[in-house]
Parts: C-alpha cells; structure tokens; sequence
C-alpha cells in the first residue's frame, strides 16, 4: 500500500489531491460536540496543504437518505478544520455540482476546500455499481491524485471509498497507515496477556469479533447493554434489560467455546439498576440501585456495570499485555452510569501494556469524561472498521488502496 510520503516525495504542488476524511462528527444541532475525527485527518491535510496541493476534503455525516438535509451538513465540520487548520477553509454546498466545481477551481496552491455530505447524493452509497461508478467518476473530474484517509468508512464499498481510488493515482494518508499498523499488533503479533473489553448496547453488533477473538484472545470482558443477553443465556433475571433474544443460542454457544478453548469470558457480577432509561437531556439524578448480576428485579433495567464489576474487570486488565477496548460499559452520557465507563478507561491507563481504544463510543468516552487522549497506546477513529478488520474481512477501502 503506497502511503502519502510516497506522494509528498513525488511533488503534490499544484495538483488537486482529493482525501476522503472521515468528519462524521456528532452534533448538537449545529455545535460539533466532539471534534476528534477532525484533529485525526489534520496532519495529513496540513501536510499536503504545505506541499502547495490543492485539498478538496470530502466525507459522510450520519444517514442522510441520498438528498440534501441541512441537519447533516459538513458546514459546521468545514469550519472546525478551518480553525484547527489555521486558514481559510472553501465550503462547497454540493458535493459535484456548480458549486464544487467552482470551489475546487477556485483553489490556490497550499488551500484547502470541503466537500458538502456525500452522502447527499444518492451514488455515494448505491449498491449498483454502474450508478456508484458514475458518481465516482464525476468526483475524479475534481481532482488529480487520491488520498484514503477516512478510516472510519473503510469497511464500506461506498463510491469515494472503493470505487474513486480505481480512478485515480493513490495512496493511503497518515491516518489510514497508522490504523492499519495498530490493528497488525492486534492480530499478527500479539503479546500476551491479550485482553478484550467489549461493550456497547446489542451483542449483534459485536458476535462476529467474538467468534474470531475466542481464538486469539486470552481474557473478553462483557459489559455494556449486551452483557444482558449472556446473562440471560447464563439463566439469570434480567428485568427490562436490552435483550436480543434472537441471539441467545449463539450467546450460549460462545460460552461453551470460551470454556473449552481456556478463554475466560468474564461477566458482570453485578450491576446498576432503575426503572427505566434516564434523561440524557437534562441528566437529572437517577437515583439507580446496585443489585448482583443474578438478582435483577423483574421490574428494573439495568444500566451500567456494579462497583464489584469494576474492580474485577480493573484486576483482569492488570497484567495486560495488550488491550482493546471497544464499547461503553453502561449508559456513560448519565453521570449517574458513567463509572463502568470510567473505571475500565482507567485500567487500561493503569495496565502496562499497549492499549487499544477502538473508536466509536469509546473513543467519545475518553474525551467526554476527561482522560488524557495521548495517554492511551492508540485510540481509533473507526469503531465499526476496527471491529470487521479484527474479524478477518477484506475491507473495501483498504483493498481498493493496494497497488
């Protein structure tokens, strides 16, 4: 896989070099509530910006259904960049009409333009080929040169990620490269003890990567909504819990596995409950209970992993020699279910091996509740990514950046 060096050795002055960002950002309305794919995507447009490229910066934000929605405009994301950039930022409020057209001719060498949301054209994301290829194909018309660097979209055959590289020279950013040699530490070369913190709201989400780390990892610890179902497989009372009942027989199998191929599997021993779902908006006080993890009254739901949880999970990160976390391990917005969250990030602070933050939740969790970004061995910018290239996939944006 050519990286960018490659590209800045050869001389990208002049040239309109296109990168696929990942600046799927959360908002509040138009507030960028945490801005860590931005800063991830910076070094390598600052460095072909100082090569005197020509940056056009295209990327997704959330599911716009093929038309334009002004709730998911780049706007508030373009001039994020610009700040962090230093400069002026063009916006284009298209993705390949008038006004992208006009933009991208409109750059000076060393400037940098944004693309409106791709996905604001229906052959971003078509699963036909001709009418993804034609959407590509008007997006190379802008540019002269490739660069891959939305990691978090990797693992989509979209038409900036798979079909646009076949178009044009390429080669992989900053980002992508380093994501890439993190991930090879997860699965090539591995030291051991090899721990795994799963976590987030449905097992569903995350079967594949357990079927695959049942025979490479040496610890998984579950949390999160989808320790509800192993505890439901195990025969315990779950109350309200989030269930996915459809996935208890491959729940029940996968602790059978964990026992016969020595992997412990570890389960909350204990558990926060309330009656319901809390108020995200106001976070007003829950009030929730602390109950063991076989004792969830019927009325009750629970929302975050116990006091006893925590310290178990912490001594089963201890001696770690390797980490990857990936998944809250309760309702970490609330303050009142944030602690799972917390503690777990903090074992892996304190654990002495190379850790792992693999993106998504955990990735925003990090910086929501106030750790130290550089503290951790890497945190990813891609959750899903991360999780299908752990799982063994071919993913359809790195492959399209091979040679």
């Amino acid at each position: 896989m050519k990286t960018i060096d490659v590209l800045l050795s050869e001389g990208v002055a002049g040239k309109r070099v296109f990168v696929r960002a990942d600046l799927n950002v959360p908002l509040d309305g138009t507030a960028i509530t945490d801005d860590g794919r931005i800063r991830a995507v910076l070094p390598t447009v600052k460095a072909l910006a100082d090569a005197g490229a020509r940056v056009v910066v295209a990327s997704h934000l959330g599911r716009p259904k093929g038309a334009p929605d002004p709730a998911f405009s780049l706007a508030p994301a373009a001039a994020r960049l610009g700040e962090l950039l230093g400069a002026d930022v063009a916006f284009a409020t298209d993705t390949v009409g008038d006004s992208a057209t006009a933009t991208v001719a409109g750059l000076a060498d060393g400037q940098v333009a944004v693309l409106e949301n791709l996905r604001f054209n229906a052959g971003e994301t078509a699963k036909d080929d001709a009418e993804r290829g034609a959407f590509a194909d008007r997006l190379a018309a802008l540019a002269d040169l490739y660069v891959g660097d939305g990691f978090g979209a990797v693992h989509r055959k979209h038409a900036s990620v798979y079909d646009l590289p076949a178009r044009l020279p390429h080669a992989a950013g900053f980002l992508i490269a380093t994501e890439v040699g993190v991930l090879k530490k997860l699965t090539d070369d591995v030291k051991r003890p090899y721990v795994v913190a799963l976590g987030g709201a449905k097992v569903s989400d995350k079967l594949a990567v357990i079927d695959e780390l049942l025979g490479k990892a040496d610890r998984i610890l579950i949390g999160g909504g989808m320790a509800y179902t192993f505890l439901k497989a195990k025969g315990y009372e779950i109350g309200t819990s989030l269930l996915q009942e459809d996935q208890l027989p491959a729940v029940t199998e996968y602790l059978e596995r964990a026992e016969r191929n020595g992997v412990e599997l570890v389960l909350p021993v204990d558990t926060l409950v309330a009656e319901g779902f809390p108020d995200l908006k106001t976070k007003a006080p829950a009030h929730p209970a602390t109950v063991a993890a076989d004792a969830i009254p019927a009325d009750r739901q629970g929302l975050d992993i116990g006091p006893e949880t925590r310290t178990l999970y912490a001594s089963k990160l201890a001696d770690a020699a390797t980490v990857f976390w990936n998944g809250p391990m309760g309702v970490f917005e609330h303050p009142d279910y944030a602690e799972g969250t917390k503690a777990v990030a903090q074992a892996l602070l304190d654990s002495p091996g190379y850790t792992v933050v693999g993106g998504g939740d955990s990735a925003a969790a990090v910086r929501i509740l106030g750790f130290d970004e550089k503290a951790f061995g890497h945190i990813s910018t891609g959750g899903g990514a991360s999780l299908e290239y752990l799982e063994g996939k071919t993913l359809p944006g790195l492959a399209a950046l091979e040679d």
